[in-house]
């Protein structure tokens, strides 16, 4: 059996394994990059990509129904599915081509095909095996079902959602994450009747309290149904539809059901285990510097515990280059990290929420304040709502961000800074935020934070 052996060899070509590989080879690194599929994973082919595509033409689509409130006239006349799907995979298409130029320009060995760990240096595909002085574990993640509940049919993941040639008249909706209030979102801007069932009691559950109360408000002024703290029980499907049963004894009916149960790690029969790597329920367990414990073994992205986002991935991988390469870089940490659900209207956050700052350092050692975009002179001619909210440990630095509004996830670049850098509000106040902007509401409520609140109240 032919072998051969580099530096690294990376098991997924994701956000995580396309970064470890980009980086270790600019580092001088000989790297070979095993992909079952396309390069670029889940993200860019059947997640994040298409999906925000989705959601800026159901943007568009707003846009043109409300124009006349702007003195635009402008006529509506519906969804062309298979035009958004061409503008959708266009957009995917011109990424995929730029990713297999860099992966072309960083000399990597390419591996098409499915890997699997047969020792813990060395990854086999196709009879072919791959020796590694480091191995990264990279395989990300699928999206997960309930137990019991069958996909197919008219019952769907997203990945199936992004492949519909059709605006449902109707949708339910399992799962008021982050996946499920996008599509609910996209879908409602296309037209469609949709409705959101989540067992806990409150949409985005994992956000601050603040930011799902504005969303809950805003999706009913946009007449989203969603039930909360309800649990689903059971479907039948038939060529019309679907019926959804809830614990509770109610039926809802629908033309789909959405399952957005979250994502669960892809690490089951990868030969993991066989090496010594510990696995916890799917996922693979990792110290801070992501190794596994199995001497060069590390793991990145979707299968390490954690938030489950692209950009923590792709800076997973960079990270493990780099540790490779021994230039003892800083560590990620998740609440360090931005998160930007991109429904309409949109949430970012980054740090600690106020449970969790409260939790952290004590709820008499914690300070926030909400400041409203009723205030803010862009947020106003661009009609939306919203806040930002700021939470500090108490005269001390700004722990926790999190904002409601239209484009928000455009202001959490500087909101990164200020948590990351553990910036004081007095420190924030004293710099100069353009006007007008949606960013001055950053810089007006870190005034408010600092004793001068000039366009809101403390």
């Amino acid at each position: 059996m032919a072998e051969s052996v580099y530096d690294v060899v990376i098991l997924g070509g994701g956000s995580g394994g396309y970064a470890a590989a980009f980086r270790a080879a600019e580092l001088g690194l000989s790297v070979a990059l095993v992909e079952k599929d396309k390069l670029g994973g889940t993200c860019l082919h059947r997640g994040c990509i298409p999906t925000k595509a989705l959601l800026h033409a159901a943007e568009v689509a707003d846009a043109t129904r409300e124009s006349e409130q702007f003195g635009v006239k402008a006529t509506f006349e519906g969804i062309d599915m298979p035009a958004v799907n061409k503008y959708k995979d266009g957009t995917i298409g011109r990424l995929y081509k730029g990713l297999q130029g860099l992966a072309k320009a960083h000399k990597l060995t390419l591996v098409e095909g499915e890997g699997k760990l047969v020792t813990r240096d060395t990854v086999e595909v196709d009879g072919q095996r791959y020796t590694g002085r480091n191995v990264v574990l990279a395989t990300g993640s699928y999206s997960r079902s309930l137990p019991g509940l069958e996909l197919g049919g008219r019952v769907i993941t997203s990945e199936h959602a992004l492949q519909l040639d059709h605006v449902p008249n109707s949708v339910i909706i399992l799962g008021g994450g982050v996946i499920g209030v996008e599509f609910a979102s996209a879908w409602k801007s296309f037209g469609a009747d949709v409705t959101i069932v989540e067992a806990l009691p409150r949409l985005v559950p994992v956000e601050d309290e603040a930011a799902s109360k504005a969303l809950e408000r805003a999706f009913r002024k946009r007449k989203i149904g969603f039930k909360t703290g309800v649990r689903f029980s059971g479907v039948t499907q038939d060529d019309s539809g679907v019926t959804v049963s809830l614990e509770s004894g109610e039926q809802l009916t629908a033309d789909y059901l959405l399952v957005a149960v979250g994502r669960g790690p892809v690490t089951a029969g990868l030969g993991y285990e066989e090496q010594g790597v510990e696995v916890e329920r799917g996922f693979v367990i990792t110290d801070e510097r992501l190794r596994t414990g199995v001497e060069g073994l590390y793991a990145v992205g979707d299968i390490v515990p954690g938030l489950q986002l692209a950009h923590r991935g792709f800076a997973h991988g960079v990270f493990v280059a780099e540790q490779i390469a021994g230039l003892n870089p800083v560590p990620v940490i998740d609440s360090g990290i931005p998160r930007v659900t991109y429904c309409d209207p949109e949430i970012a956050s980054v740090g600690l929420s106020q449970k969790q700052a409260e939790e952290a350092y004590g709820a008499d050692q914690v300070e926030s304040l909400e400041y409203n975009l009723a205030g803010n002179g862009k947020s106003q001619i661009l009609g939306t709502q919203g806040f930002v909210k700021l939470i500090r440990r108490k005269d001390g630095p700004i722990v926790g961000f999190v904002a409601v509004g239209a484009r928000m996830g455009e202001q959490v670049g500087e909101a990164q800074l200020i948590v990351n850098w553990e910036a004081l509000p007095e420190e924030v106040a004293q710099l100069v935020h353009a006007h007008p902007t949606q960013n001055e509401s950053l810089g007006e409520a870190h005034l408010a934070l600092a004793g001068k609140p000039l366009h809101s109240h403390a």
